[in-house]
């Protein structure tokens, strides 16, 4: 088994890097430009641009990695509201080329894709429920999903997730356990919005759950997150009461204040049956992964 990841600069990637290197597992970890994970070796990491097709066939052919994990994508959901030509590209296109690529050699692929396929009127979605996407991130998760299933000529699987957290190196971003701590310890007065409903994933969680479906041989799609559907607002506060900080200063807010450009769904979480079952998931509550993070 060889495993290659995509963004492996990235939180996700970052911590598949880690579960590969515990457990002896042989991988590739890629990324655009240089490796910005310390606790990646050079001698496992190859520059590349999943945008550019020869590319990605190129050093498929060379690497022929058994398994690919696909977690490299264009995140922030404004900007792809804002962008949706640069969104389609990277989200979109560049999976039908890792896809295809994936195809050549016989390759296993695996796509990450997010809670925001649905429109979050029902929550507690499981994997059969149809998708039905309110902004153009969804959208461009959706049609990778549809490549991923049209176009697979080699086993494939879909891992879903909702808002990853946790500690990595040199992130581009922050994550909302992360940024919430920190500004709750300088006591910043906090507006949080009461009326999204999430089940934040521990990044560690998410990866095991990822590796367990390429070990376990699945394919398919799976539901990985956490698993307890809260309110942002019911997120922090809690990130808040573990750490003894102040709260009070925390004022809800309603998501119409925030003039955001990409339209959120109300409420996700995640039916995780399916994960319980087949891959013996054992996710961290909010409080268990902020005593192993802290």
């Amino acid at each position: 088994m060889k495993v290659l990841i995509t963004g492996s600069n990235g939180l996700l990637g970052q911590k598949l890097v880690s579960y590969c290197i515990a457990h002896s597992i042989d991988f590739v970890a890629t990324s655009k430009g240089d490796n910005r994970n310390q606790d990646c070796p050079e001698s496992k990491f190859q520059s590349l641009d999943i945008t550019v097709e020869g590319d990605v066939i190129q050093l498929f052919e060379k690497l022929k990695p058994s398994h690919v994990i696909h977690t490299a994508a264009m995140t922030n959901v404004d900007a792809c509201e804002e962008n949706p030509e640069e969104c389609n590209l990277i989200n979109v296109k560049a999976t039908e080329y890792v896809v295809l690529a994936c195809n050549q050699i016989n390759a296993h692929f695996q796509l990450l894709s997010t809670d925001f396929v649905f429109d979050g009127l029902k929550g507690n979605y499981n994997e059969e429920d149809d998708a039905n996407p309110l902004s153009e991130y969804a959208r461009s998760k959706v049609d990778a999903e549809i490549i991923t299933k049209e176009i697979s000529t080699t086993s494939w699987s879909i891992v879903r997730t909702i808002i990853v957290y946790g500690h990595g190196n040199n992130l581009s971003r922050s994550n909302i356990v992360v940024w919430a701590k920190g500004a709750l310890e300088k006591g910043d007065p906090l507006k949080i919005v009461d009326d999204q409903f999430r089940a934040p994933t521990f990044a560690d969680d998410l990866a095991a759950g990822c590796m367990a479906v390429i070990l376990k041989s699945k394919q398919g799609i799976y539901h990985v997150s956490g698993p307890e559907t809260l309110s942002i607002y019911e997120i922090v506060a809690r990130i808040g009461k573990h750490f003894n900080y102040n709260t009070a200063g925390i004022e809800k807010i309603s998501s119409s204040t925030l003039n955001q450009a990409a339209i959120r769904p109300p409420k996700t979480g995640f039916d995780l049956s399916k994960a319980y079952e087949d891959l013996d998931y054992q996710p961290h509550t909010l409080e268990e992964s902020l005593s192993v993070m802290f």
